[in-house]
């Protein structure tokens, strides 16, 4: 069902939303971006005449009720980005929220209390999600971020809701913009994948073989796939026991005609520090007692070649230790590729928290097509896995 073809009028909609964001210590909200993500969603409700009943959860309070996490403060911070009045509830189930719930207005928003405080949230307890189900007549997901975990809320309480359910607006986005790297794409296609262990990544791998046409490797991971192809890779992390399957990877992309990029050289340190001494190795091999921490020049000009020819790009993972400077330029001239290219017609998606983080570091998230808003979820839909909270409304 299409967000944008449903009429809320006079409905009452709960809405899953992902409200975990940070507080100072005054408790003021540090870092809004997943609450204005969720207006457009809040707003066409409300435009359409419905009322909106906000649920979330906030940090760990496992099945306690813990003050330092209540969303109050996230209640209070809402108020200032709407003109519509929001309201809050200390509760989240019970007869204090469904009272709540039953005096909520046409227009009006009411944020109910963590659901974190009760340990069924986590469990996807049935009880507990028709209580929540009992606050409204229609149900939205609209928490990409927690899709992948089979809660109450995110999952469970959609079979209270045979036909009056669907997506919001970031969800709906989420999964068009994966389709259209996955299934849509214009070729070539290329995925890069990043980041410090490969086997975080390698069913993600196998995922894209058949999807893709190229595929860059950078990060950590890279130099157990050096390793397999012969490499001295110094004291650069290698998971030893992933090194017969990143083998089994590289003839793989063989076999499918997949192009699979690996480093040709790399920047090196002698220690894992900020103010380590560097060198550039000369081609794929790493000196002993060194470590590669970032993609080479002449990798970086490759990559770039790769990606200017490219009509569609995914991206997760960095390509090197970005949180320090003598190792970020691999990571930030590709996001800068990769926003040029965008630029020029490509469609590019960003997902993964460290690409994200790097995105935003260095001020890039306008200019690409897409950043997820879930890290874990990302990954689990991208390695094929199927998701508890975006099958729960398709079923």
């Amino acid at each position: 069902m299409n967000f944008d073809t449903i009429s809320f009028k006079d409905k009452k909609v709960l809405v899953r939303v992902d409200f975990n964001v940070p507080f100072d210590a005054q408790k003021n909200v540090t870092d809004d971006t997943r609450i204005k993500m969720a207006l457009p969603t809040i707003n066409k409700i409300i435009a359409d005449g419905g009322a909106v009943i906000l649920m979330s959860h906030l940090g760990r309070p496992k099945g306690e009720r813990n003050p330092e996490m209540s969303l109050a403060p996230v209640a209070k911070h809402l108020q200032t980005l709407l003109k519509a009045s929001v309201h809050f509830c200390a509760e989240c189930v019970g007869e204090t929220a469904e009272q709540a719930a039953a005096q909520l207005n046409v227009g009006e928003i009411l944020v109910l209390e963590n659901l974190r405080y009760h340990a069924e949230e986590e469990k996807g307890d049935k009880p507990f999600a028709e209580a929540l189900a009992k606050l409204g007549d229609f149900y939205v997901n609209d928490a990409f971020g927690t899709a992948h975990r089979a809660h109450a809320s995110t999952a469970t309480i959609a079979a209270f809701f045979p036909t009056e359910k669907s997506f919001g607006y970031l969800i709906q986005k989420e999964l068009e913009s994966i389709a259209q790297v996955l299934k849509e794409g214009k070729k070539p296609v290329t995925a890069i994948i990043g980041g410090a262990k490969v086997s975080s990544k390698i069913t993600i791998i196998e995922n894209m073989m058949s999807k893709v046409n190229h595929i860059i490797i950078g990060g950590g991971m890279a130099f157990t796939f050096l390793k397999a192809k012969g490499f001295n890779v110094g004291s650069s992390l290698v998971e030893d026991d992933y090194v017969s399957l990143a083998s089994k990877l590289i003839e793989q992309a063989k076999q499918l005609g997949v192009e699979l990029h690996i480093p040709i050289d790399s920047i090196s340190a002698d220690t894992f520090a900020a103010d380590a001494n560097t060198q550039i190795t000369r081609d794929e091999n790493v000196a002993d007692g060194w470590m590669g921490l970032d993609i080479g020049p002449k990798t970086l000009s490759h990559y770039q070649d790769v990606l200017k020819a490219s009509k569609t790009i995914l991206w997760n993972g960095p390509m090197g230790v970005f949180e320090m400077e003598a190792f970020a330029k691999g990571t930030l001239e590709l996001a800068l590729t990769i926003a040029d290219v965008t630029d020029k017609g490509a469609f590019s998606v960003v997902g993964g928290g460290d690409s994200v983080a790097a995105v935003n570091k260095f001020n890039l998230s306008k200019r690409v097509s897409h950043v997820s808003t879930g890290g874990g979820a990302m990954l689990e839909y991208l390695e094929g896995k199927t998701l508890p909270g975006i099958a729960a409304i398709q079923q």
